[in-house]
């Protein structure tokens, strides 16, 4: 099990990621739009740039949904590979055919 800690932090950067979304979207699209003025793209820089650090979607850190290990982590089912293979082993997950010998 991963620290709490670390749990409740990740939970509270995509939240943060969550509510300034649509600002960032916005603020980058004035930013990458070529036809605007120069003036116009750098203020819209600067105001990206003033949003908090953990609102940025690179942020945010896969983690395993059942124990919170950052590493080891498979994406397709949101979990580490020490969780499938327990939930492997107890038949838990459908589909999975676990061999041991």
């Amino acid at each position: 099990m991963a620290k709490t800690s670390s749990v409740q932090k990740d939970k509270k950067v995509r939240k943060t990621v969550a509510r300034f979304a649509a600002k960032r979207k916005e603020l980058k699209d004035v930013v990458m739009d070529q036809d605007r003025p120069i003036e116009e793209r750098f203020r819209a820089q600067l105001k990206l740039a003033a949003l908090p650090r953990n609102s940025s979607k690179v942020r945010i850190h896969n983690r395993c949904e059942v124990t919170g290990r950052p590493h080891a982590f498979y994406r397709k089912l949101r979990m580490s590979r020490i969780a499938l293979r327990d939930l492997g082993s107890v038949g838990a997950i459908p589909g999975l055919v676990k061999s041991s010998w």
